[in-house]
């Protein structure tokens, strides 16, 4: 992609060093010491649209997802731009000893699905916007499974954070991360350097939602708004049209759960 900055990789790691302990915890803090220089090194980075970040205050991320490795260039982004994101992770994660000490200490959100506490999540993203945080979430729950990689239908847990929050929420597109650690693999690829790109866009549109009914129909329709301006960036990133019919994972689980009659014909 042409006209996107790509920073002095001495710069972001210097630039890393001054917030970490500030903003991050210090498990989470020496997590990114550790990682960072491998990914500013081992890949050709290029981001821009940084200036859509709030200095202050407030905001939900919302990414796309397409590689493991997607936190660590999303932390890289914002961390460059003066904030420190927090994290939606599955609660599974802080049963690892390690990863337990790098996500509570970080500030990070567990996600406990399909169990009592699914509504935590909701509450500490809620509570981590009354702070003031930064709330990275990737809508979709997991790696998109489109076939070709584009954003796929999200859950509308985003949808509902924003329209009680009233935060604003940012568009984010990665891009070439899954070249760096493909879903399914455990090894990244770093040789030759593969290009990764980060680009966020201006607040999403939620006017015509905010201030109504919850409804289903209203947390569906703000989702939907959202991620059709998450796929444009990665559109643009691509250089490229994205499908007419966003992919649904779950629509071959729905159909086949439909009684005979009430399923869709063809």
């Amino acid at each position: 992609m042409t006209g996107v900055p790509r920073l002095s990789a001495w710069r972001k790691l210097v630039l890393t060093v001054r917030r970490r302990w500030s903003t991050s915890g210090f498990w989470f803090g020496l997590a990114i010491t550790v990682i960072w220089p491998y990914a500013m090194f081992g890949t050709r980075i290029g981001w821009r649209g940084g200036e859509h970040l709030p200095r202050t205050g407030g905001a939900l991320l919302a990414l796309n997802h397409v590689s493991f490795s997607d936190p660590i260039f999303d932390v890289a982004f914002c961390i460059s731009h003066g904030r420190m994101p927090r994290f939606l992770a599955k609660a599974e994660l802080w049963d690892v000893p390690v990863v337990r000490s790098v996500l509570g200490k970080g500030g990070h959100i567990p996600v406990y699905r399909a169990s009592a506490r699914a509504g935590d999540a909701y509450r500490g993203a809620v509570e981590a916007l009354n702070r003031g945080e930064i709330v990275a979430f990737y809508p979709e729950a997991t790696y998109t499974s489109d076939p070709d990689g584009w954003p796929m239908k999200a859950k509308n847990g985003i949808g509902r954070i924003a329209l009680v929050t009233g935060a604003p929420v940012i568009p984010v597109a990665n891009w070439g991360t899954q070249d760096v650690l493909p879903p399914g693999t455990g090894l990244p690829r770093l040789l030759p350097r593969r290009e990764v790109t980060i680009v966020a866009g201006p607040p999403v549109d939620l006017s015509r939602w905010l201030g109504g009914p919850r409804t289903r129909t209203a947390l569906d329709g703000a989702t939907a708004a959202i991620m059709a301006d998450v796929t444009a960036l990665v559109a643009e990133v691509r250089g490229e049209q994205p499908p007419a019919v966003v992919h649904d994972p779950d629509a071959p689980a729905r159909s086949a759960a439909l009684p005979d009659q009430e399923r869709p014909a063809g």
